[in-house]
């Protein structure tokens, strides 16, 4: 039964349709409406009566009244990987509301045709503004999330999507359930994504050298990924082994001399090793290569951190 404001909405929505000519303005509401109530069946049905009233908005709309429209208007025409993605969209803009509570999310037609590959890149969707879901509270407003990637994994497991899945889950901080679905793709087939999802869960627990091994494991499968070499420098230089960052940013550039993010990590690295004023030299000549973002202060960091470097020099590269 809808509250009274959802009820405003929807009679507001049927309005701007049928007489108002305003059909954004009917979806907006539309939306209000949902978003006050996802599990209310009262504003998908309307949204189904309206649906040749909104046909442009729905077609062509990027908003997220529009997306969210889209969504069971895809659910009703069958293209239930289409549906899943726009919510996935809807979720990563706001995912503080609980969209995937709609009933149509959990009906059977829907969690036995949507593909693993599209529920995954969904699920992906949903992080994409690193939303802090480890908490209750949002554990609670993606249950249905996880009970569609309980059914669909359970009823075809790609491995690939099950590894794209279980970032979701680690960063709901359901770290078992994360692992345990990594495991369920190595039961099929080990691939490398699987293990970079390993490290990063390991990474969360703080287990270093779980990291270090899941990170190996991952080389092995794919020994010329050059960013699986970069993350295990990176890995050893947090724990303040410079010999082993530049040991492994090495087995990286031989695959990739001349990738940009390798050539600055590794003067980085080897300035911090070895107080080497060429090297911090060539990091001030190479740094401006890569984007100025959180990682290359780290490298910049790093490497002036040590205290025997001509001053000069690293008030330079602390100009950077």
């Amino acid at each position: 039964m809808s509250n009274r404001g959802t009820s405003v909405d929807l009679t507001v929505a049927q309005v701007m349709a049928h007489c108002g000519g305003n059909p954004a303005a009917a979806a907006d509401h539309l939306a209000r409406a949902i978003a006050a109530a996802p599990e209310d069946p009262e504003p998908y049905a309307l949204l189904a009566e309206l649906r040749s009233e909104l046909v442009d908005v729905v077609r062509g709309g990027g908003s997220l009244p529009a997306v969210l429209a889209q969504s069971y208007v895809n659910f009703l025409d069958g293209d239930m990987d289409a549906a899943v993605l726009a919510i996935g969209s809807v979720t990563g803009a706001r995912p503080d509301i609980a969209w995937a509570g709609a009933p149509w999310f959990g009906d059977e037609r829907f969690l036995g045709a949507v593909s693993p590959d599209a529920l995954a890149e969904a699920a992906t969707r949903t992080l994409y503004h690193d939303p802090d879901l480890d908490s209750d509270s949002m554990r609670e407003r993606f249950q249905p999330w996880f009970h569609a990637i309980e059914v669909v994994t359970a009823r075809r497991p790609v491995p690939a999507a099950l590894a794209r899945m279980a970032i979701l889950l680690r960063a709901s901080g359901l770290t078992d359930e994360s692992f345990a679905l990594c495991d369920k793709a190595d039961a099929v087939e080990r691939i490398m994504l699987t293990e970079v999802v390993r490290a990063g869960t390991w990474r969360k627990l703080g287990d270093p050298e779980q990291t270090a091994a899941a990170f190996e494991r991952a080389v092995a499968l794919e020994p010329t990924s050059w960013s699986l070499h970069l993350d295990l420098a990176d890995l050893r230089a947090e724990q303040g082994d410079f010999a082993g960052a530049v040991a492994h940013v090495d087995r990286g550039l031989r695959h990739e001399p001349a990738e940009p993010t390798l050539r600055v990590a590794a003067a980085a690295y080897r300035t911090r090793l070895t107080c080497s004023a060429a090297d911090l030299v060539e990091l001030i000549e190479l740094a401006p290569l890569l984007p100025d973002d959180p990682y290359r202060s780290t490298l910049i960091d790093y490497a002036c951190a040590n205290p025997d470097l001509p001053a000069d020099l690293v008030a330079k590269a602390r100009r950077l």
